[in-house]
């Protein structure tokens, strides 16, 4: 459990896998709303940032866009009231995903063809021909 005073920018890096660099960036794109300040005006991360951070992490890495997450992020900030819009902005950015992971299933299966071509005539000693279009 986090201690009251909370952590440090370089310690909430660490813990959520991302630079110091990427959680100022988030902050000033608006984000992170929610991360208080020591009366020196340096950044205390609490488990809740440290949970949003990973949340904003993920989506950016499944390619939700920036001002996307910014208005996921300020639906959640204005609280109750906009459920249904949060819920139709992740379902939305869901098959978007459901999408992408369709279209590598298919370049996989395309991939494991070729392996399977390859690793047939390796083993069968021809390969004779693999570097012609079509071949292999």
């Amino acid at each position: 459990m986090l201690e009251v005073k909370g952590l440090t920018i370089a310690e909430a890096a660490r813990r959520t896998g991302v630079s110091v660099h990427t959680l100022r960036y988030y902050e000033r794109a608006g984000l992170v709303v929610t991360v208080g300040r020591t009366a020196t005006g340096r950044r205390r991360y609490q488990q809740i940032d440290l949970d949003w951070i990973t949340i904003c992490t993920r989506l950016r890495a499944t390619g939700m866009p920036i001002r996307t997450i910014r208005r996921y992020a300020e639906l959640v900030a204005a609280g109750r009231g906009n459920e249904k819009e949060r819920l139709a902005l992740l379902e939305s950015h869901r098959a978007e995903v459901a999408t992408q992971l369709d279209e590598l299933r298919q370049n996989l299966a395309a991939i494991d063809h070729k392996i399977d071509v390859y690793r047939d005539r390796v083993d069968a000693g021809d390969t004779d021909g693999l570097w012609e279009p079509g071949a292999g």
